[in-house]
């Protein structure tokens, strides 16, 4: 869990920006929800020095990022950035191919704790052995790193991703719309139906990645942000924010420090949500959880209010079992039920449940 700057800002990113973000990240209370990392993305770097050393550009990053790093920890943070493995970023920046031992060993001195490892300038490159490379050097610096293979699930990393990375992009570029593409960006429901029998190769320290949450940068309604947050919470999805924290609405913050879905997103047996039901436009999204129970998300994609039903059979469970049903938005217990359960959804919404 923790925050990028793709989302928002884009290329439009300096020091003061980032000090800030780890600032809203603590005093908002995302620090104290489980949002850790601190991600700077593409168009931090500058040149490269006359030894080939990576540098940042000194004009947005003047303090230098051992500088930024050090504040970002003090926070209680952890700092993340990004590269490439081609020649240049997707931002034209300079990117880690033929330099991966020297960057790693670079981002291990100015106390990196993740890397965003970007797909952009690779041609005709391998995907698994250009992703190996960097692993190997992240590895060999003695440092624990967090590596991100961002490479759109263009080559199936799902099937070699486990012990290259610790998570993976299934899908091209996220945009903060409900449905529908636009070139290679894809919506929150195109992005949720590519991850449909990816499930088997999720778990602890490997996951699938369906792209950075959209949550709170005006785009899309607050039911449909609800429904973002919550689907990527019952996929077990990286939960990297990508608003402006340093302006967020008390809405969009409700959502993101939803402690009950948070926890469903955070679940130690790192099971991935299958989708256990579909009917037209009315889905059931479910996973089991630590101690028995079940998560379970009602999806109503349609363009009116309607009731979206979960049955026992859908769950693998006996039909005279009898469970306990919370709502995590409403935070409210709800009457005992056996068989099935039945709630009416708002357009673009969900219901989210905890059965146990």
């Amino acid at each position: 869990m923790g925050w990028n700057t793709w989302n928002r800002f884009g290329c439009t990113i300096n020091e003061t920006l980032i000090r800030q973000a780890a600032d809203a990240m603590v005093s908002s209370g995302m620090r104290d929800a489980g949002y850790v990392y601190i991600v700077i993305d593409d168009c931090w770097q500058g040149e490269r020095d006359a030894k080939g050393n990576i540098q940042p550009d000194a004009q947005r990053f003047p303090s230098g990022m051992k500088a930024l790093g050090d504040y970002i920890h003090a926070q209680g943070l952890k700092f993340g950035i990004y590269s490439d493995a081609g020649k240049l970023t997707c931002g034209k920046r300079p990117g880690s191919l033929g330099h991966e031992y020297q960057d790693a060993l670079t981002y291990a001195s100015w106390g990196v704790d993740y890397l965003k490892y970007d797909w952009c300038s690779t041609y005709t490159q391998d995907a698994r052995s250009t992703y190996e490379t960097m692993s190997d050097a992240l590895r060999a610096t003695g440092r624990p790193i967090v590596f991100s293979i961002c490479e759109w699930g263009l080559n199936k990393p799902w099937l070699w991703g486990e012990t290259i990375g610790n998570l993976w992009r299934t899908t091209d570029d996220i945009y903060d719309h409900w449905e529908g593409r636009h070139g290679f960006e894809h919506s929150v429901m195109d992005i949720l139906d590519l991850q449909v029998g990816l499930e088997t190769y999720a778990g602890p320290g490997h996951w699938n990645d369906p792209d950075m949450l959209e949550v709170g940068n005006g785009k899309m309604t607050l039911e449909e942000y609800k429904s973002h947050f919550s689907l990527w919470a019952v996929l077990a999805a990286p939960l990297m924010a990508g608003n402006d924290l340093a302006n967020m609405s008390a809405d969009i913050k409700t959502i993101l420090t939803n402690g009950e879905v948070i926890a469903v997103d955070q679940d130690p047996l790192g099971i991935q949500a299958s989708r256990v039901a579909k009917h037209g436009d009315y889905e059931v999204w479910a996973r089991p959880l630590k101690g028995g129970g079940r998560a379970v998300v009602l999806l109503n994609r349609s363009a009116s209010t309607h009731a979206v039903t979960v049955t026992w059979d859908d769950l693998h469970l006996p039909a005279n079992l009898r469970l306990k049903v919370r709502d995590l938005w409403a935070h409210r217990d709800l009457p005992e039920a056996s068989g099935r359960f039945s709630a009416d959804v708002p357009s673009h919404g969900v219901v989210m449940l905890r059965m146990e």
